[in-house]
């Protein structure tokens, strides 16, 4: 796989995905607070979920990105159980559940729209570490995962399980807006389709 294409596709869905989360700011703390039954989470729920996972995996990827010695490579070359990960991350038509691990769960979190902002600038600083990229072997340099650090990905595979990560709940939050009863008109205005 063409490194620098992979580079280009995580940062047009990294992209994206802080279009969807910024637009979220016009909505009401009661939107993003809905949800839809209580093992369901919502909108806010979805995205700190995801700023658990940027608060280890941001720093872990800056850290291994500063500490490469390895000089850019045009191929990258994803492992057996970095591409696992990846195919279960990846979004489908109907998500899949998965369970999480408990400090990951943010479900019943008091949680206000600062998790917005936390998410807006931990993309920012994930577009700044793919661009840094470009400059590093994706699939010499490996990262710790946050289950254990005993186990490493290629930091291209990290990237790609980061970022679908992030896609995948910021479909179900998508999903959980659409769910409100009375608020369609709003839905429709926050641009998240």
């Amino acid at each position: 796989m063409n490194a620098i294409t992979l580079l280009d596709e995580l940062s047009t869905i990294t992209k994206d995905n802080l279009r969807q989360v910024q637009s979220l700011k016009k909505l009401s703390l009661d939107e993003l607070n809905f949800k839809p039954d209580t093992e369901s989470w919502s909108v806010l729920e979805c995205i700190e979920h995801l700023n658990r996972y940027g608060n280890f995996y941001i720093p872990e990827i800056r850290k291994r990105i500063a500490q490469s010695n390895y000089k850019t490579s045009p191929v990258f070359k994803h492992g057996w159980l970095g591409n696992y990960f990846v195919q279960s991350m990846l979004p489908k038509e109907k998500l899949n559940k998965m369970k999480t691990f408990k400090s990951m769960n943010p479900n019943n979190s008091k949680l206000d729209s600062a998790i917005l902002d936390t998410f807006i600038l931990q993309q920012e600083a994930l577009l700044d570490l793919l661009n840094q990229a470009r400059n590093t072997d994706l699939t010499r340099v490996k990262t710790a995962i946050s289950i254990t650090r005993w186990i490493k990905l290629k930091l291209g595979d990290t990237f790609r399980v980061v970022i679908y990560h992030n896609l995948r709940h910021i479909i179900q939050a998508r999903n959980v807006l659409e769910r409100i009863p009375q608020n369609q008109s709003v839905v429709n205005s926050a641009n998240c389709s």
